[in-house]
């Protein structure tokens, strides 16, 4: 039995849609206060609504809103006890086509808008006594690669080398910083690529089917727990395997 997370506030940037709402949804369950952050007011607002949290629409790549963030987390929450650094974005664009804005969104709010909420929310970290900051990275960047996302893949690498001299950094305020890489995980994201792509990507798992957001929401609600303390600066795949087979040919061997 794990020592429950309830009443213990937790930050869960990008927390209005796909993964990071499947976070959110977990924390709630689990009886936290919740505060899910998104650029957009309208779906922050309809997704605070359906969750039962509360909301802030602010942008994680600006310094000031990230200070905004853990402010609201205090004034509503009474602090910060774990922050889940999970926004970003991956548009699709191969190298021959990316433009310098292009690099400048991802690198923005993948990895400069992660360093941006840690720092803003350490103060109040610290003073939970039990701080926990988990990352949602991805297997794409630190593991595998994919055409078109070259600029994504390099901010979730980016997000590792951080987090691998950070968990050095908050250790001795009582803070640990781990990270989650998802695999293939069923969003609205994911099914805009279509049928095929989703069958393909299915075929090269192990465990037979798709992840889903609250796949990834438990593997941060054990991170958060009393119980994961003595954990830092690790990084822990959820993928059903996916990176496991040398070729497809292995995994007809199964």
């Amino acid at each position: 039995m794990f020592t429950p997370v309830t009443g213990r506030s937790v930050v869960v940037t990008g927390g209005t849609k796909g993964i990071g709402k499947g976070i959110a949804r977990v924390f709630a369950r689990a009886g936290a206060n919740v505060l899910i952050v998104g650029r957009d007011e309208q779906a922050a607002s309809a997704a605070a609504r359906e969750l039962g949290v509360s909301h802030l629409a602010a942008d994680v790549s600006r310094a000031e809103d990230c200070a905004r963030i853990a402010e609201t987390a205090v004034r509503r929450h009474g602090g910060v006890d774990v922050l889940c650094a999970n926004a970003g974005v991956f548009p699709d664009k191969r190298l021959t086509d990316m433009t310098e804005d292009d690099i400048d969104q991802v690198l923005g709010v993948n990895i400069k808008g992660t360093m941006l909420c840690v720092k803003a929310c350490l103060s109040p970290l610290q003073a939970s006594g039990h701080g926990r900051v988990i990352l949602t990275s991805s297997i794409t960047g630190p593991v595998t690669g994919y055409p078109g996302w070259s600029h994504y893949g390099a901010s979730k690498a980016a997000q590792l080398g951080f987090m691998r001299t950070a968990a050095m950094e908050l250790a001795p305020k009582g803070i640990t910083i781990n990270a989650v890489l998802p695999g293939n995980i069923l969003t609205d994201s994911l099914m805009e690529h279509g049928e095929d792509y989703l069958r393909g990507m299915t075929a090269a798992i192990p465990l037979g089917r798709l992840g889903t957001t609250e796949d990834i929401g438990n593997a941060c609600l054990f991170l958060a727990t009393d119980e994961a303390a003595y954990i830092t600066g690790h990084s822990m795949v959820v993928d059903g395997g996916q990176i496991l087979p040398e070729s497809q040919e292995a995994l007809g061997l199964m």
